[in-house]
């Protein structure tokens, strides 16, 4: 009789604090909206969002809806309070700023340990005092290139090696680990996305409307045509064999491209507003930095091509998976790191 008392005294009490029942997407950065959907969130007061120990503010409230935007600086758990009652913690993937004061034009490139690089690309013809950043384990960030003029596309190839197109000179180059940079391939017009597929070959993405295929012996090919792109080509080598394009124009409707081992182009997905940076996972969904309905961050595709937001926040050029499975995002000026747990697809 005791215990069946207790038990409804406790769900008496549980029934009057706020509840939340979902939120989405389910990761965010600064400056990133996140919907939060559930039961009694104003049942006492207005609502107030904390995320860890840092207040959010609102963007819409109501009794079963809050829209917060996420503050510079917090990291936790989210928890809705009204009045003197508070939800339980819904536990969050927030991310970390590891590096500002940089210029990003695409994905960041992480080699087998987890040092992250990016770039100062600058706008086109600055000379810039470094143009490859890397970042440690321990988020020191630290030149890597110095001589190089609009770094744009980073990817690692075979032997550890970075490679990193220019759009100022059409040159791809590869730096060893120690920074030393030598030229790869030459005449690669506005040379922008970099991928590589399994066999080694490296894909370039020349923004003018060319993909070229270089061979691991530097045979270039053409390897097909597209619509040109007011920025960038963006390329990532599927798991499923095929290489995966984005490249933004002035529509809001910007498709992702797939191109299959013969050349041939199809429509994978269509329907973002200025896709960029995009990376695989080890089940095969793709992430693409776009926004999807008008809400910017990451948006996820399954390989049935259907899309969701998967990571909200404003300014995103690019994204890469790490060895510890956590996302870095890459927006126009910093590098977060975030504990999505996604375990990331690499061809080599």
């Amino acid at each position: 009789m005791f215990q069946s008392l207790l038990s409804m005294a406790l769900k008496k009490e549980a029934d009057g604090r706020p509840e939340i029942l979902q939120v989405v997407p389910q990761a965010a950065i600064a400056g990133g909206e996140l919907q939060i959907r559930g039961r009694r969130f104003a049942a006492g007061e207005w609502p107030r969002v904390t995320i860890g120990d840092t207040a959010a503010p609102l963007t819409i409230g109501s009794n079963s809806l809050c829209i917060v935007r996420v503050p510079e600086g917090a990291s936790g758990d989210l928890v809705i309070s009204s009045g003197a009652l508070s939800s339980r913690a819904w536990e969050c993937a927030i991310g970390v700023s590891v590096a500002d004061s940089l210029h990003p034009v695409a994905n960041p490139a992480i080699d087998a340990q987890g040092n992250i690089f990016t770039t100062f690309s600058g706008s086109r013809g600055q000379k810039v005092p470094v143009a490859v950043y890397k970042i440690d384990l321990n988020f020191g960030v630290k030149p890597f290139i110095n001589e190089l003029m609009n770094a744009t596309g980073l990817a690692f190839g075979p032997g550890g090696l970075l490679y990193i197109s220019s759009r100022y000179d059409g040159i791809v180059y590869q730096a060893t680990a120690g920074g030393n940079l030598s030229v790869f391939v030459e005449g690669m017009g506005v040379a922008t996305g970099l991928a590589f597929d399994p066999e080694q070959n490296l894909y370039v993405g020349d923004r003018s409307g060319t993909i070229f295929k270089i061979s691991p012996d530097r045979q270039i090919f053409v390897f097909t045509t597209l619509e040109p792109s007011i920025a960038a080509y963006h390329l990532a080598w599927g798991p499923d064999g095929n290489l995966y394009v984005t490249g933004p124009t002035t529509s809001s409707f910007d498709s992702v491209y797939r191109v299959s081992p013969a050349g041939e182009v199809t429509v994978f997905y269509r329907g973002l507003g200025r896709p960029q940076g995009l990376a695989f996972d080890a089940d095969g969904n793709l992430y693409v930095a776009a926004s999807l309905g008008g809400r910017k961050g990451v948006v996820r595709i399954d390989p049935q091509g259907k899309a969701e937001p998967f990571l909200s926040g404003p300014g995103i050029v690019g994204l890469a998976f790490s060895p510890s499975r956590a996302m870095v995002v890459a927006t126009s000026n910093a590098i977060y790191r975030v504990d999505v747990d996604v375990a990331g697809y690499s061809p080599l």
